[in-house]
């Protein structure tokens, strides 16, 4: 059930009974959700956003549900605001304007609770408690039910060479590159786990005596595969496999083993044998990461699909929407990501994916809103700040909320270069605004801190230039433009501000000298991108439904 309350300005408001019906997962049968919702008449006043909504969610028994994902969005409209409820469950969006608005709650384990229409009028001060669904009992928090299936489908692949984007030649490859950091956060890291010495000598000192032992085998090699050492992991997992041919566990480890050692079709090989007989994910998942290696993305794309239909993980959702949004497929990730956000409402990575999607289209606002929440999920973790803060170097003016999070990072981070840089140039970018005129010397000084704490970080001696130079400070400008080419000789934008700065103080042919070398750098720096864009190949995909992805 949902349960709700209101308490408006005003008197004689009518009561009106709505009734909403929410979906039920596939194979479970619909249910329907009354409610009663005092409302008032929505009442046109002046002034800017000040409405507010808030309320607890609550469990079927009636208790505050903390962590609870509630996403607001206004009628007929893609934008979505999220709220995360707190320890006690409740939850809160301020600065609302009046209108119409659809709330969605969403809890693992539980089945979503849906308003379709809530009324605001201006200045008003509403609130809505709202009630989960029945617990689930067929899945767990880390394996949902895969409910419906892609609006898209992709049927092949081409070349980038004519490829197009959003905005300036900056935003396009600013977006190809966030697209390959985006896939980046999908792969694990290197194992520095060390093999524990007396488990490895166990196991050697067993198979001296007994060599083709199988077990022995499979766990020394386990043991080596777990600690980076795959190459050392073959021919242990190799025996095991031998030994035993029949054994599940033996044949998957060796695969893996290859993958990571670079043998990629002998493991293409092993996996394509072991789905005659086991239609299990997690080979799926791995011919995947293989066929990717081997230069066939399209198959790639189908095995991680085939993944995430079998068994709907965070990482297999988040790995078929990486490799969506590699291969300059946007709105397909956009949904997977879209989807996946819905079924795991505290990944932060998850976020930054359909963040990076919405930017590669060129909607700057929706996606820097989107990595902000991600970096709200895990404020101690710098990934969702480093994505915004490549994203505020590619357009012109950044949003309060994005300089916010990064003066939080920061905050959170004092000894990292990065934090003072991207905070110095959302503060810099800012300077138009009357209420940042007099921040001049705030930049510059993380600026100095961040130089200070890696003295070879080109792109903050080349930002303390930039400010120099923009307050006529040509000498000092000169000296910075000097020692960032020192860190940095093939920088073009450089060359470019110190020929300015050469012309500014009257040394013509020095700064001709910099416009040549900028303009071959260019011409180079044109060439490599077009050969990046040849060694990643386009999707070509159809979308079966035009809405949004987010709003499914």
């Amino acid at each position: 059930m949902l349960e709700s309350s209101a308490r408006e300005a005003g008197r004689g408001s009518p009561m009106v009974l709505v009734q909403h019906r929410v979906l039920a997962h596939r194979d479970k049968v619909p249910w329907i959700l009354v409610f009663a919702l005092l409302v008032s008449p929505l009442q046109a006043q002046q002034g800017g956003p000040s409405a507010s909504l808030q309320g607890i969610v609550r469990d079927p028994e009636g208790k505050g549900t903390p962590g609870a994902s509630v996403e607001l969005r206004v009628k007929d409209a893609t934008e979505v605001r999220t709220a995360v409820t707190d320890a006690q469950g409740m939850y809160k969006f301020a600065a609302l304007a009046g209108g119409v608005y659809s709330l969605r709650v969403i809890k693992n384990g539980f089945d979503d609770a849906q308003v379709e229409s809530v009324f605001l009028a201006s200045n008003q001060t509403k609130s809505l408690d709202l009630k989960l669904g029945a617990a689930r009992t067929h899945t767990s928090e880390n394996v949902p039910e895969f409910f419906d299936p892609p609006q898209f489908t992709v049927s092949g692949v081409t070349d980038t060479t004519s490829l197009g984007g959003h905005g300036s030649d900056t935003v396009v490859r600013t977006g190809n590159s966030l697209a390959k950091e985006t896939a980046s956060l999908g792969e694990p890291a290197a194992s520095g786990r060390e093999t524990p010495a007396p488990a490895e000598k166990s196991l050697r000192d067993q198979l001296a005596h007994d060599p083709q032992n199988s077990v022995a085998n499979r766990r020394l090699g386990e043991l080596l595969l777990d600690s980076g050492r795959a190459g050392e992991a073959i021919p242990y997992l190799e025996r095991a496999s031998v030994t035993d041919t029949s054994n599940y566990q033996n044949a998957y480890d060796l695969a893996r083993a290859n993958t990571a050692a670079g043998n990629y079709e002998p493991a293409r090989q092993e996996v394509l044998r072991l789905t005659r007989n086991h239609d299990k994910a997690e080979l799926y998942h791995l011919l995947g990461d293989v066929e990717e290696k081997l230069g066939n993305p399209l198959e790639s794309v189908r095995q991680y699909q085939r993944a995430a239909e079998l068994q709907p993980t965070e990482p297999y959702f988040f790995d078929w929407g990486a490799e969506l949004l590699l291969h300059h497929a946007p709105e397909p990730a956009q949904e997977v990501f879209a989807k996946g956000n819905r079924l795991f409402p505290r990944s932060a990575r998850m976020l930054i994916g359909l963040g990076v999607a919405w930017f590669t289209q060129g909607s700057y606002d929706v996606a820097i809103q989107r990595v902000c929440e991600a970096s709200d999920l895990s404020p101690g973790e710098p990934a969702a700040y480093l994505f915004l803060g490549r994203m505020e170097q590619a357009i012109s003016k950044p949003p309060d909320t994005l300089v916010e999070r990064l003066h939080r990072f920061v905050t959170s981070h004092p000894n990292r270069a990065d934090a003072h840089y991207y905070y110095a140039v959302g503060l810099w970018k800012l300077r138009k605004d009357s209420q940042n005129k007099d921040r001049a010397h705030e930049v510059q000084s993380l600026l100095q801190g961040a130089i200070r704490l890696d003295p070879t970080y080109s792109a903050a001696v080349l930002q303390l230039g930039i400010i120099q130079a923009e307050g006529g400070h040509y000498k000092e400008a000169i000296s910075s433009y000097q020692r960032t080419l020192q860190i940095d000789s093939q920088s073009e934008e450089t060359h470019y501000r110190l020929a300015q700065a050469y012309r500014m103080t009257g040394q013509a042919d020095k700064a001709k000298e910099e416009l040549r070398i900028y303009e071959q750098l260019a011409w180079e720096s044109a060439q490599k991108a077009d050969r990046e864009r040849h060694e990643i190949r386009q999707f070509v995909y159809t979308l079966r439904d035009q809405s949004s992805p987010e709003t499914k």
